[in-house]
């Protein structure tokens, strides 16, 4: 199982399943990542994937509404969008 690193939540790890979503593991293990519609339309789990971004599914469409393709080049996603295949180490600025 893919272990997933939340680096700005004191880098707290979890195991989850092949092909899990990014915000739900977070929600469900306390990850921290901040959200409020989870659909992909506010933006608001705007986070970065640290290490690991070729262990993530493809970019999805309501994504490029909100990162251009150089900050995803840098590992910009959003977590409600993002499917984990493997390890990996995601960042997220905290809310103001």
């Amino acid at each position: 199982m893919p272990t997933i690193t939340f680096v700005t939540n004191d880098n707290k790890a979890v195991e989850a399943p092949d092909n899990s979503n990014l915000l739900r593991v977070s929600l469900r293990e306390k990850g921290g990542i901040p959200f409020k519609c989870g659909g992909g339309l506010c933006g608001t789990c705007k986070c970065r994937i640290v290490e690991g971004l070729a262990n993530t599914d493809a970019v999805k469409p309501k994504e490029r509404k909100h990162f251009t393709e150089e900050q995803f080049a840098q590992g910009h996603r959003l977590a409600c969008q993002t499917f984990v295949n493997g390890d990996i180490s995601v960042s997220w600025q905290l809310p103001a």
